[in-house]
């Protein structure tokens, strides 16, 4: 049972204003009969600390990754968490977490890889919620099991593997949306995060340089889509584009940005990433600068 949308003025100019919700919308509506809200963080125990009434935690590396191939989980596993956590195919999911909800906009992606219809995302994420000092609480809700259908992941609508990612060097848009230290390969190694160290700094040929954290204000919340437009003004919003960062997570708060803020048409997340790329023994890469977008 789908709940309406936020009629949030500022976000009526983005290309899917339904895709997000405004603090004090959710504030309003939590408890709503076909709602569940949902924190996902880099930092998984801020949840333990104090979390939205009623939400509920799921863990990138826990719940959504498979530990053995390094992917998405699949179908029937998906459907067993969904299941267990206690929310609908015909649910509305809010999700939010920290890190101006570079986390919760990768958990959203994999909910959209599944064809969850009604997803959406909190504007400024946990930050902005407890800047507003807004109600919080310790308590982990138990939801009531549902029966939710196994549903086949679509990758090939939202993903891109390594070796497409070769054959289409200089034939596509490639972004590079980690910071332009790491792009220009002025850190690494020690700098690493422990779960995915590379062998190799730099960047992929071709690819221009667009952090991810120029989407937000200091306050978490996006920028207006004219001033994201300004930003990604010299890609062109019909052709197809790829998007990586590191490991694949910073990927999906840009891939939020393109697809439902600006309404990109065909964006990929190349989600193997610069830990895949940086890895691999003969792939070729660039240190120093790359042209702009």
């Amino acid at each position: 049972m789908a709940v309406p949308f936020d009629p949030h003025t500022p976000f009526q100019d983005y290309a899917h204003p339904e895709r997000l919700v405004s603090a004090s919308w959710l504030s309003a509506r939590l408890g709503t009969p076909g709602l569940r809200v949902i924190e996902s963080d880099e930092d998984s125990l801020l949840y333990d600390i104090g979390h939205l009434p009623g939400a509920l935690r799921i863990d990138w590396h826990k719940d959504l990754s498979d530990p053995v191939t390094r992917d998405v989980i699949d179908g029937e596993a998906f459907a067993r968490l969904m299941s267990s956590k206690g929310i609908a195919r015909d649910d509305t999911v809010v999700i939010y977490g920290d890190q101006s909800n570079w986390w919760a906009a990768l958990t959203l992606w994999v909910f959209t890889m599944f064809g969850h219809e009604d997803v959406r995302l909190l504007d400024g994420g946990r930050d902005a919620w407890m800047a507003e000092e807004r109600d919080t609480s310790f308590a982990v809700p138990n939801y009531p099991a549902t029966d939710y259908p196994v549903v086949e992941r679509d990758d090939a609508t939202y993903r891109i593997f390594v070796g497409e990612v070769r054959a289409n060097l200089g034939r596509t848009a490639l972004v590079d949306v980690r910071s332009t230290e790491e792009y220009l390969g002025q850190v690494g190694g020690d700098y690493d995060p422990a779960f995915a160290p590379t062998l190799r700094q730099g960047h992929i040929p071709g690819a221009v340089n667009l952090p991810w954290q120029d989407n937000v204000h200091p306050n978490a919340r996006f920028r207006s889509r004219a001033e994201l437009q300004d930003i990604y003004g010299a890609l062109d919003p019909k052709a197809e584009t790829t998007i990586y960062c590191h490991a694949g997570d910073r990927t999906a708060h840009t891939w939020f940005v393109l697809n439902y803020l600006l309404g990109f048409e065909k964006v990929r997340s190349y989600d193997g990433a610069w830990v895949e790329w940086g890895n691999m023994i003969r792939m070729p890469i660039t240190h120093g600068e790359a042209p702009s977008a």
